[in-house]
């Protein structure tokens, strides 16, 4: 389906008329789509590359757990990180703790699910990470997910 000519096929009267114009060529109207096709492959790669690099990329370390990945819903999953230094940050914008309760409720009323995932350094001690999904509940958020790393100790005896 390329874009070409295609030669001129004169009648009878014709040849007899105007034999200079014998032998021309007209366009073909076909539309050619293979760099249509092309461009929206290069595009797809694109974004296949771009999508992981998009996430929220605050440094932590995840304490490690046997825990499966939960799955993910259509809406972006708002993100609560604690860091080994204790700062707050919603997706990537820091929050003072006194400030963390009436901004997610300002963000529980825009919302559609109340899902909220909760990144906690594995060095902060216990009383913060708790302190801070008791501001969650307050703030409107009552589907909690902490975040951790698989492949970490299991509890069990046949464990690995």
């Amino acid at each position: 389906m390329g874009a070409g000519v295609i030669k001129g096929s004169g009648g009878a009267e014709r040849r007899g008329r105007d034999r200079r114009r014998r032998g021309r060529y007209r366009a073909m109207s076909e539309i050619n789509v293979t760099p249509f096709v092309d461009v929206m492959l290069v595009l797809l790669i694109i974004f296949m590359v771009s999508a992981p690099l998009l996430t929220v990329g605050v440094p932590v370390e995840l304490p490690d757990t046997a825990a499966e990945a939960l799955p993910v819903d259509q809406e972006e999953p708002l993100t609560i990180t604690l860091t080994a230094e204790g700062r707050i940050l919603i997706q990537t914008t820091e929050t003072p703790a006194d400030e963390l309760i009436p901004k997610l409720r300002a963000i529980a009323a825009e919302r559609v699910s109340d899902k909220v995932f909760l990144r906690a350094d594995g060095a902060i001690p216990y009383a913060q990470v708790a302190q801070v999904m008791g501001a969650l509940n307050a703030g409107g958020f009552r589907n909690i997910g902490l975040v951790t790393d698989t492949g970490g100790p299991t509890l069990d005896e046949a464990g690995g």
